[in-house]
């Protein structure tokens, strides 16, 4: 187990009984290590003072577990609008919109793709790649995330009004 997993298996009760689901933990960095944090509320959501608090609970937590030996900064953050997609709900819920998807292994010759996510369907990703669908099994996905577009931003400003 790396020490994000480690990480991940210590605060993901704390953060789902406050409220939150865990959408990422990545842990790395060359000169100075950072333990990055990706989380939301249900519906999306995450002001600076969610990031706040749950930084303070998070930080206590890993304080008494100690799971990652050295120095490190720690980094609670919303996804952002140009986020990773990591879970199942992330690729049903962001489908009309562009991606980026590398895989862990060949797909069709390739392993990277950008297009059109149109969703989940089972155990497979459907991806539009210069006007052919394809699907891609969710489980050869080693990142994915939404790529900046006119449409992407257009709707992050409209949830910003509303």
């Amino acid at each position: 187990m790396d020490a994000a997993q480690k990480v991940k298996a210590i605060i993901e009760p704390t953060v789902e009984s406050m409220g939150y689901e865990l959408v990422r933990v990545s842990f790395g960095g060359d000169a100075r290590a950072k333990l990055q944090i990706m989380a939301e509320r249900p519906d999306g959501t995450m002001s600076v003072d969610d990031c706040a608090l749950l930084s303070r609970e998070v930080s206590a937590l890993l304080d008494v577990e100690d799971p990652i030996p050295g120095e490190y900064v720690l980094e609670v953050s919303s996804p952002g609008i140009d986020r990773p997609l990591t879970r199942a709900k992330d690729f049903e819920r962001w489908a009309g919109f562009e991606v980026r998807i590398e895989l862990d292994e060949t797909h069709e010759g390739r392993k990277r793709y950008r297009g059109l996510l149109l969703g989940l369907v089972g155990d497979r990703v459907r991806l539009r790649v210069d006007g052919e669908d394809l699907e891609i099994p969710f489980d050869h996905v080693h990142k994915a995330k939404l790529v900046m577009t006119d449409e992407l931003l257009d709707m992050a400003r409209r949830a910003a009004r509303d």
